[in-house]
This record gives structure tokens, C-alpha cells and sequence, in this order.
């Protein structure tokens, strides 16, 4: 059994207050366009569900460096909020005034001040009304995660149907692109897996993701292939222009909302596999909390085969990936991620694609986790040495 201590995890479903940090780097002579944006964006973000508060500073020693820092009631509506189109238009004006930007994401974990809460387990003594207590009591993450120093990510769009197999030897076929990044940043692994004609690329990198990503992208063997793949992309784009690539990854983004590993157990031998869970109309966070749930439980269990899983989920798109000792169909019910009838009610509910009830029985969950399954089309690592 693996020990609280000993486990590895992330994850966006713990309800603690988020603190996001926007590092910008304005061009020469912006600072005015950049503040009148700044005033259109502030105004429509304060009307987003879950916002709580923002601040703009500048930087006392390179006036062109700015930091935005927002906070907000959970992850959740954070998420929800970046990956929605309303979201793309209000940032679109900023690009004609930043250089470069970096953002960082925070759970709030401990807090001082007069008005912030006590930490975990203890009882509220600051000198905020009773209205602040109630709003911020309880916010704080209840205890520090362990992590293993992996950034995990995916992008996921669709080709048009009737390509899938021209694509899937297109993205099979390409070379890899160089494993060390820089001396603080690694590829360490890349996994890309197809359902129908839904691509999804997973990445763990070792270091910085955007660092990572910037990286492959300028690699020769890695444009050729996405060259090759445009014609037959359902929605287009040119890489050739900033702004059509800016667009199209934004939209192709994945999110790891959740990671949990089994701490200190060797992975070498373990079998890799996605699963594809189309959730119905607003239900993708729902769908993807409850498998998060059911994978905390699943490792801390000798009898499960998930040595690892990470959900991945942006609006009613959930995909989990997890890292098997065994068969995929030996134990169906824990590779699904619904132990118990009560479980896979609940999973089919929020399933759009739940079709045939409730699956109960290990051979209606195991055609369940056939149609779930996506195909494995190429999975990278690197020599250690690399």
C-alpha cells in the first residue's frame, strides 16, 4: 500500500484558493496601449464567475517588466475561464503589446495577515468580520503535495474524418526532435494516441513546459510533419503566422488536472494507455473529479493495476492516461475508473456517449472500456543519458 508521504500528485480538484502570476516583457514604447488594455481586460474579468481579485505591478528596476496577479475561489473557474473563447478574444489585444509572457499557477497553501485564516486544523483568530471569515476560511490547500519535478500537458484537435490513417502514419513516422531542451529543461516523454479522428499529444517535461514546447516547435523534422498534417486538420491554420499558431495551440490545449503516482516504485515495465471520456454539455469538470477521485483510491490499493494516471480535461473533453502493471483488461472496473455500481452510475450520467446504461457486469464495463480506449500511436522516451 502506498503511504500519503509517499505519493506523487497534482491536482486542480482540492477547492483551495488559486493564485495566478503573469510575467510580461512589453515591447519598446507599449506601455500606453498596454495599459489601456489592461483597464478593458480587468473590467471583463471581474465579472467572471470565481474571480476574486487582480493587482498590476511594475517592475522597480526594468520598467518594460510587469507582473499581473489574480486570485481566485478554486482552480476550477480559473480553467474554465482560460480555455473558453470569451477568453481568447479578451487577451487577443495584448499580443500586439508583449514581448513575451509566462504564467504560473498556485494553489494557496499557507497565508498571513490580519484577515487570513488560521491554518488547517485550527481555529479562526484574525481580526476580519465574521462575513470575511466565512468567505476565506477553508480555502487553504489542507497539506503540501509531492511532486516529482514533471510538468504534464497535452494538445488535442481533429482531422477530418475519412484521414485518420493518413494522419496516424504522418505523426507516427517523424523524427524526434532533441531531447535536452537546456541545461534546466528535458523532454522526458511524449505519448500520441487517436480516437476516431481526435488526436491527442501528451508531453512530461522535466523543467520548463514552455521552454519544452518552444523547443519542439522549431525543430525542423517536427514542422515538416505539421505541414504535412495541415491539409487535413479540421480546423485550419498557417504556423507560418504568429497569431494563426497562437490561436490554434491555445485552442488545442489540454490541461493536466489531476496526476497521481504510486511513490518510490519502479515504472520501467509498466504499459501506457489513454482513455477517451466525451462528457456531456458542462459536465467535463464533473466527469473529470470523479475519475481524479477514484485514481487517488486506485493507487493507494495493492490490487489495482494503476501504478499512475493523469486526467486531462479542457470543457467536455476528458482524456486519462494511465500507466498499467498488466493486461489493460484484467481488472476493467479500476482501468475504467468506476469501482462499485454506485460509481458507474455516476459515470454514466455525465457520459455523452453512455448509450447502454449502466455498465455493471465485468464483460458490460470491459465493451465499455473497448469503445473508451484510444490507439496507441507512438510513445517516446529518450535515453536517460540524453
Amino acid at each position: 500500500m502506498t503511504t500519503l508521504s509517499e505519493r506523487i500528485s497534482q491536482s486542480a480538484f482540492d477547492d483551495s484558493r488559486l493564485r495566478v502570476v503573469l510575467l510580461l516583457d512589453l515591447y519598446d514604447g507599449a506601455q500606453t496601449q498596454f495599459l489601456e488594455v489592461y483597464e478593458q481586460l480587468r473590467r471583463q474579468v471581474s465579472s467572471v464567475p470565481g474571480h476574486i481579485s487582480d493587482e498590476l505591478c511594475q517592475s522597480i528596476e526594468n520598467p518594460s517588466q510587469w507582473l499581473i496577479t489574480s486570485e481566485w475561489e478554486s482552480a476550477q473557474p480559473f480553467l474554465a475561464w482560460v480555455s473558453s473563447e470569451a477568453h481568447v478574444a479578451t487577451v487577443q489585444p495584448l499580443h500586439g503589446c508583449v514581448r513575451d509572457t509566462r504564467s504560473l499557477r498556485f494553489s494557496v497553501l499557507r497565508e498571513t495577515g490580519k484577515s487570513s485564516p488560521p491554518e488547517p486544523g485550527g481555529a479562526f483568530s484574525g481580526t476580519a468580520d465574521a462575513g470575511t471569515a466565512e468567505r476565506r476560511d477553508g480555502r487553504l490547500q489542507a497539506a503540501p503535495r509531492h511532486g516529482d519535478g514533471v510538468v504534464r500537458h497535452a494538445l488535442t484537435f481533429t482531422v477530418k474524418p475519412g484521414s485518420e490513417a493518413v494522419v496516424a502514419k504522418l505523426l507516427a513516422g517523424y523524427t524526434s526532435p532533441q531531447a535536452r531542451v537546456d541545461e534546466h529543461t528535458r523532454l522526458r516523454r511524449t505519448s500520441l494516441f487517436m480516437h476516431g479522428n481526435r488526436v491527442v499529444r501528451t508531453v512530461e517535461v522535466e523543467g520548463d513546459l514552455l521552454a519544452a514546447l518552444r523547443h519542439v516547435s522549431r525543430q525542423p523534422e517536427v514542422r515538416a510533419v505539421e505541414e504535412a498534417v495541415n491539409p487535413y486538420l479540421e480546423q485550419d491554420r498557417d504556423l507560418t503566422d504568429p497569431g494563426s499558431a497562437r490561436l490554434f495551440f491555445t485552442r488545442a490545449a489540454l490541461p493536466a488536472v489531476h496526476h497521481v503516482a504510486a511513490g518510490g516504485r519502479e515504472l520501467a515495465d509498466l504499459r501506457r494507455h489513454a482513455l477517451f471520456y466525451p462528457a456531456k454539455d458542462g459536465c467535463g469538470a464533473a466527469l473529470a473529479r470523479l475519475l481524479a477521485g477514484q485514481d487517488e483510491a486506485a493507487v493507494d490499493d495493492p490490487a489495482s493495476p494503476i501504478e499512475a494516471s493523469t486526467v486531462f480535461q479542457r470543457d467536455d473533453v476528458v482524456v486519462r492516461l494511465v500507466d498499467l502493471s498488466g493486461p489493460i483488461g484484467a481488472r476493467p472496473a479500476h482501468t475504467l475508473g468506476v469501482q462499485g455500481s454506485h460509481k458507474a452510475a455516476v459515470l454514466a450520467r455525465l457520459l455523452d456517449s453512455a448509450t447502454d446504461g449502466v455498465p455493471t457486469t465485468d464483460e458490460e464495463i470491459s465493451r465499455f472500456l473497448a469503445r473508451s480506449e484510444m490507439r496507441l500511436i507512438t510513445d517516446r522516451r529518450p535515453p536517460a543519458h540524453c
